[in-house]
């Protein structure tokens, strides 16, 4: 009696079969939502610095083979039970806030970031380096139309961090607000800074950048490799809030003095060693350093929605899935301006 075999759909996948190896560019089948869970038709995914957890196994816990990428962007393919209010169809990105639990004591007091047991794609489950997808549905975000894949998916990370923490950081209109750092989150956070109404004085190594800073919306270039940086913004009046994007310990160590009283150094570059600050450089003023994360669905669509209206977009180059490891190192080399993002 002749069997009949059933054709299993099947996708491409880029991903790391161990701490430390290679990208491998390979066949699965396509999965099924679960219960709460979205499949997504992926349309692009940002290569983030932080995908280095997942490449190098520099997180606890991964699993593998893992499938990097937290910066996704496509079309709800199908829906699993008990998941309301999202369509097949709909357009929706997703974030590094993954999931979170919902009962823990920060889910219950609605500080939904810091859940004790909160998940990130790329790391918790397989993420966007790959054509589907499957996320829970609270790591939904909507993604505005007239905001391309490739260009979107950057803001999901890059954006959704440098936008939070100016929006939290005390500045005002008209205040100095300091970006240091023109690099991938530098870049984004000059515009954001810019059509907030402060005046942003960029801080960079070099000459190289000043030019596009200031085309980005800086008012103030200062080139920290000619000049004392903390003198220069002593000389503007003072920064109330120092950005520090550039993963740099010492340049944030060197520009806390650039604060003026009450300002504030808010931290979203991850740097391994420490920043050197005294207790006298905190008082005197009464200066502040805080560190600030990602932020949550909501806060993705927030920044998504003032990037439509005011027209901040990131610099990036794209490069086909295939090319997944091309693409990675590309971007851990510093030389890429500014966000990489692949296509699928």
């Amino acid at each position: 009696m002749a069997t009949t075999q059933v054709a299993i759909a099947t996708m491409k996948v880029a991903q790391i079969i161990k701490p430390g190896g290679d990208f491998q560019v390979v066949e699965r089948a396509i999965p099924a939502p679960g219960a709460g869970h979205v499949r997504i038709k992926v349309q692009a995914c940002g290569v983030c610095h932080s995908d280095v957890f997942t490449k190098e196994g520099q997180w606890p816990g991964i699993e593998y083979p893992r499938v990097p990428g937290h910066e996704v962007v496509g079309i709800i393919d199908d829906v699993g039970v008990g998941v309301p209010g999202w369509t097949k169809g709909q357009r929706v990105g997703v974030g590094w806030h993954g999931g979170h639990d919902g009962t823990c004591l920060a889910c219950r007091r609605g500080d939904f970031r810091n859940c004790r047991n909160r998940k990130i794609p790329g790391i918790s489950y397989d993420g966007g380096y790959q054509q589907y997808m499957v996320a829970p549905v609270e790591a939904l975000a909507t993604i505005p139309e007239t905001l391309n894949d490739a260009e979107a998916a950057p803001l999901l990370c890059a954006g959704i961090t440098t936008f939070g923490a100016l929006r939290y950081s005390g500045a005002l209109p008209g205040d100095l607000v300091a970006v240091l750092g023109v690099g991938g989150l530098g870049h984004l956070a000059i515009q954001f800074a810019n059509k907030f109404g402060y005046k942003v004085a960029a801080i960079g190594r070099g000459s190289a950048n000043a030019a596009l800073a200031k085309k980005l919306g800086a008012s103030v270039y200062i080139d920290s490799a000619s000049a004392n940086a903390a003198q220069a913004l002593q000389q503007l009046g003072g920064a109330q809030v120092i950005l520090a994007t550039a993963p740099s310990s010492k340049a944030m160590s060197e520009a806390i003095d650039g604060l003026a009283p009450n300002g504030r150094l808010m931290v979203v570059g991850v740097a391994a060693d420490p920043i050197e600050v005294t207790p006298i450089q905190l008082i005197t003023g009464v200066r502040t350093i805080q560190g600030w994360a990602s932020g949550t669905p909501a806060d993705s669509e927030d920044t998504l929605r003032f990037a439509e209206l005011s027209g901040v977009r990131p610099l990036i180059e794209t490069y086909p899935l295939e090319r997944a490891a091309e693409a990675y190192a590309r971007m851990i080399s510093g030389q890429a301006q500014f966000r990489v993002v692949l296509t699928m």
